[in-house]
């Protein structure tokens, strides 16, 4: 009979054992004793203008039950956020204003202590909790930012050189912003704290408008208007008939090489596929190659006219609006973003400035094409070739043999299309190839700004 009720009691008590640790294992893996601290997401040091309010996210798995956020100038304590939330949040974003009295505006430097705790059961039941210090350098100064020397003029389509200065002890971002959302970025020039840029007006916008924009750590900006001249420009709209030769011929030709439009079998919509999405995605290739600048400091740069074909008649112009109509119906639309130079077939196509190879393979619409870099963001195309002499990574000297004309890509007959790009948009050739418009538009104000510099630099 004792033995039963031992056997018993040893059992219950196992029993009671076993539900107490089954109980502790609940407990601890549940929700409510979940044992993560809450993160506390901002910058351990950061610049502050003032005016910017600090955000500060405060992230937790169970819910946040109380944060305090607390500002000390160097002399003195301001608590600026503090809440014990009746409803715990998961998320909790902060915007950290200045206090409104009592704080020292003279000072350079402050702190932040930031102090959270979530509503979890774990810790003897006060939960987890986080806490951060973060260094602030208070900055309230705008970049010095002035335009010293420009084109006097930009044509629609054209380019323009923008040579600035741009000082800040904490500087962060320079460049020319622009109506229509093109950022161009600045190369150093001359000496330290100057800068030059080539601009661009597309010309598929009717308007055009650019400044200087310059930024700090603290977010101060400083904007200076770039006043040029802005010259409208109206270039030709062509009304293109698509005939069936065309279509079945050249057309279902360059079909079999993409893969958008092998299993495409009416003409039309082969065609439309070509001239709009294979045309988009050649493009931005060239864009993408096209656009990148250096950070190096360049004391001078100079630049030739382009002459990249001898004995050249020009077949097709720049800018031209070309609208393509089968049996009345419009069908589809481009714009031609270059020149079509043609001489005799195969002609050798020359490198009239020295640069770097950037591309130099099949692009499509474009054919077998060589992308040049000439330094400053200004990069010059050659389409349609037989053959290419260069390959990617190759540095061409002046008056080089780069290619040979031809009519690969979407070409009927051998030439070439020579194109210039300024970071990634097409500009007008001619420019380009007048020494003229290179002297008054690029040379002289690279001359008129060093000697503004050297002046300021004395002075």
């Amino acid at each position: 009979m004792r033995k039963r009720k031992s056997s018993f009691a040893t059992t219950l008590l196992v029993g009671i054992f076993l539900a107490i640790i089954a109980g502790a294992l609940y407990l601890a893996n549940s929700p409510m004793f979940e044992r993560n601290a809450p993160k506390i997401e901002v910058s351990d040091s950061l610049y502050w203008n003032l005016r910017k309010p600090i955000r500060v996210r405060l992230v937790d798995d169970s819910g946040i039950r109380h944060y305090k956020i607390v500002l000390n100038d160097g002399a003195s304590d301001f608590t600026v956020a503090e809440a014990v939330l009746e409803t715990p949040k998961k998320d909790v974003t902060l915007e950290v204003t200045l206090p409104r009295a009592g704080w020292n505006r003279r000072t350079t430097q402050a702190r932040m202590h930031i102090e959270v705790t979530d509503i979890s059961r774990w810790n003897m039941l006060r939960g987890n909790s986080a806490k951060k210090e973060v260094k602030i350098a208070i900055d309230t100064i705008r970049p010095s930012a002035f335009v010293l020397s420009n084109s006097y003029k930009i044509t629609k389509g054209g380019s323009a050189l923008v040579i600035f200065s741009a000082k800040d002890e904490h500087l962060k971002d320079i460049g020319i912003h622009t109506s229509f959302g093109k950022v161009f970025k600045a190369e150093p020039f001359y000496k330290d704290g100057y800068y030059a840029a080539l601009i661009a007006w597309p010309v598929t916008e009717k308007r055009f408008r650019a400044w200087v924009e310059a930024s700090d750590l603290a977010d101060n900006i400083t904007k200076a208007h770039v006043p040029l001249y802005l010259k409208n420009y109206r270039y030709r709209r062509s009304n293109i008939k698509l005939k069936d030769r065309f279509l079945n011929g050249k057309i279902a030709d360059l079909a079999s090489q993409f893969d958008e439009t092998l299993n495409v079998t009416d003409p039309l919509e082969r065609f439309k596929i070509i001239n709009e999405d294979i045309r988009a995605k050649n493009e931005a290739l060239i864009h993408e190659k096209s656009s990148k600048i250096s950070d190096r400091l360049i004391r001078r740069w100079s630049i030739k006219p382009f002459h990249p074909l001898k004995n050249a008649k020009k077949v097709a112009s720049f800018g031209d609006h070309r609208i393509y109509y089968y049996k009345g119906k419009k069908v589809s639309e481009s714009y031609h973003l270059g020149i079509d130079l043609a001489s005799v077939k195969m002609a050798d196509v020359r490198a009239s400035n020295p640069g770097g190879v950037v591309f130099a393979g099949y692009n499509g619409i474009y054919g077998n094409m060589p992308l040049i870099d000439h330094g400053l963001g200004l990069y010059t195309l050659y389409g349609h070739c037989s053959s290419v002499m260069v390959t990617e990574g190759d540095t061409v000297s002046r008056n080089e043999v780069i290619a040979k004309t031809g009519k690969t890509g979407l070409a009927l007959g051998d030439h070439l299309h020579f194109g210039v790009l300024v970071q990634g948009v097409e500009v007008r050739p001619v420019e380009w190839m007048d020494s003229h418009w290179i002297k008054d538009n690029i040379s002289k104000v690279f001359e008129a700004a060093r000697k503004m510099i050297d002046r300021r630099e004395r002075d």
